[in-house]
């Protein structure tokens, strides 16, 4: 399972955010490189991007965070902790603590982590320090109307109760076990995954605690950032697993439709919803390319 553990990192530290909260920052790979920042999703933390920074810290500066209530990062002691706000807050602090005055970088958000960025899509200081966006199975509103973990034939409104209890659980998940193991693999991630795939996505799921799973799970019950979507200024490409049911295609399809900018739509086949683990390679590409396209050539200094 080496290539789903993180390298060792370059630099780790803490950045506050707009609250107070403290945000758990570590950077990988040369500091001169061209720079990516990467935002985890739901229940997942700096861990889960481990196959996508292997493949780029050789030659890119990777930024990673923990989404509050995740990893090394705070927890907000109360339910006002939680908000769509505070995510675009924690991602501006840390934008503009990593990134040089005058530089930019390119921007990955998988799942909750692309609902970041898109929360954000009205920060000024956001948007003159990006370059590109990469919004990996991810969606912009309706998240428990168009999941797909229910029944096909239960009528809509139980689909809609099932997802909802499912965010909404407090239901400890403790060790990682065969059949824990089984269960994640069903609901979030390809057929054909890996078992080291399915170990490393348990190993950071399980860990999450359950009161933040919960309480984040709550905020996508009712997650509405399409304003914010249609206020990305930056060119924008977006990746999708065929088989998510999270967030499946029909998410992307009105996000590119939303988009000023649109810049192009991978579509996975027979991949789940942790296409950052499942596919690493394609999603490594993809950030290459934005960066290729996207970032000036010239290396210069991080902050």
């Amino acid at each position: 399972m080496s290539g789903y553990r993180l390298p060792v990192p370059a630099e780790r530290r803490r950045i506050r955010s707009a609250d107070g909260h403290w945000i758990n920052v570590e950077s990988f790979g040369p500091a001169d490189a061209p720079l990516v920042v990467l935002a985890h999703g739901w229940a997942c933390a700096i861990a889960f991007w481990a196959p996508v920074i292997n493949r780029l810290a050789a030659d890119h500066r990777v930024v990673a965070y923990d989404q509050r209530g995740h990893g090394r990062s705070d927890i907000p002691p109360t339910r006002g902790g939680y908000s769509t706000d505070a995510l675009a807050d924690d991602l501006e602090a840390v934008v503009t603590a990593v990134v040089p005055a005058g530089g930019r970088a390119v921007l990955a958000g998988h799942s909750m982590g692309g609902m970041t960025i898109m929360a954000a899509g009205d920060r000024a200081a956001v948007a003159e320090r990006t370059a590109a966006v990469l919004l990996c199975s991810t969606g912009p509103a309706d998240l428990v109307g168009r999941a797909r973990l229910a029944p096909r034939r239960w009528p809509a409104w139980l689909r809609r109760l099932f997802h909802r209890q499912l965010l909404n659980s407090r239901l400890p998940l403790g060790p990682v076990t065969a059949p824990g193991a089984a269960v994640l693999k069903f609901g979030v991630m390809g057929p054909d995954s890996s078992p080291d795939a399915v170990r490393a996505c348990a190993e950071v799921v399980h860990a999450c605690p359950s009161a933040v799973r919960a309480n984040w799970g709550r905020v996508l019950c009712e997650l509405d950032v399409r304003a914010g979507l249609a206020r990305l200024a930056a060119p924008t490409a977006v990746v999708v697993g065929s088989r998510d049911k999270l967030t499946p295609p029909p998410h992307t399809e009105a996000m590119l439709a939303a988009l000023s900018e649109p810049d192009g739509r991978l579509l996975l086949p027979g991949v789940g919803h942790m296409s950052p683990v499942e596919r690493p390679d394609e999603v490594a590409a993809e950030l290459r390319r934005l960066v290729t396209t996207h970032l000036p050539t010239e290396r210069t200094e991080v902050a």
